[in-house]
């Protein structure tokens, strides 16, 4: 199956679908401590390239499957074309009915302003699919996680064990949300089916 998850275009950075050639760039962000401490018990820190190369593989034949605007993209840097981390917008568990957008940077891109511009993009492409909100989950003492979703201009909607069954925090976006939430000078991004 060929990936229906499209590239998205920022000014500095291209949200693209992940390729099994990106193992060794995914696994400088995924091999992170830092990094996954957060997403446990959804996911671990990946161990190995081999390890990682699976996952990939796992992550396109599931990105084929899911209807649109869900997906995972590999993160690059439009400058040198490094990738510096992924992106996700997907159905949270258990009923699937709520949709999850979420980033994941390598530490030493940290503070840049990626994951604002990421998930601008995520979000201005999940709202022309006609979706009504997306949900971000942080799990509680992620403090990096929880400024950025809210510069984001995410509302706290309150702490739940819905999902994962660990307490989190969940925030929520609408497109008017978004609007206001725009980084000065950002515009909505391209979208290509490459």
């Amino acid at each position: 199956m060929i990936s229906t998850t499209p590239a998205l275009a920022t000014e500095r950075l291209t949200l693209r679908p992940w390729r099994v050639d990106d193992a060794q760039s995914a696994v400088d962000v995924f091999g992170h401590a830092e990094v996954t401490r957060w997403l446990s018990p959804d996911m671990d820190r990946v161990p190995d390239l081999a390890a990682m190369r699976l996952l990939l593989q796992q992550w396109i034949a599931e990105d084929a499957r899911l209807a649109a605007p869900a997906g995972r993209w590999a993160i690059e840097r439009n400058a040198d074309g490094r990738v510096v981390g992924g992106a996700l917008l997907l159905p949270l568990p258990p009923g699937n009915e709520d949709l999850e957008i979420g980033w994941q940077l390598h530490p030493d891109c940290w503070g840049n302003g990626y994951a604002s511009e990421a998930t601008y993009a995520l979000a201005t492409w999940a709202f022309s699919q006609d979706v009504q909100e997306i949900f971000a989950v942080v799990r509680p003492g992620n403090a990096r996680a929880a400024t950025t979703v809210r510069h984001n201009g995410m509302h706290w909607v309150g702490e739940t064990t819905k999902y994962f069954d660990i307490d989190l925090q969940v925030f929520r976006l609408r497109m008017a949300d978004l609007d206001l939430a725009a980084p000065e000078g950002h515009h909505p991004p391209n979208l290509s089916h490459d």
